[in-house]
């Protein structure tokens, strides 16, 4: 699989692929084009997540504060942290590669 190979994705829904798991790890790559979390919607995730934007730029909200994501850039997301996500690019898709953990 490479990771960049994004012509069979549709570009009206966001794609989550699994691509590993284990009891305590689960690894997804993820691909977006301009989803973002609903209105008043926040994560509240059982586990740790650590988050590598491959391509494109993004907005992820905490209760308090905003980052924005271009490539290359990570992101430590700690269990129960509330986030959302506020903009995904859609030129280019966002590429995501998210490792979950406990």
């Amino acid at each position: 699989m490479n990771l960049f190979d994004v012509k069979n994705t549709p570009n009206h829904n966001e794609l989550v692929e699994l691509l590993a798991k284990s009891k305590n790890v689960r690894i997804e790559r993820i691909i977006s084009s301009g989803q973002i979390s609903p209105k008043g919607f926040w994560y509240d995730q059982e586990e740790n997540e650590f988050v590598a934007l491959l391509q494109g730029e993004a907005i992820i909200a905490y209760e308090d504060r905003n980052i924005k994501l271009k490539a290359g850039d990570t992101l430590i997301i700690p269990a129960h942290k509330k986030h959302r996500v506020d903009y995904t690019s859609d030129e280019p898709l966002c590429i995501w590669l998210c490792v979950f953990y406990s």
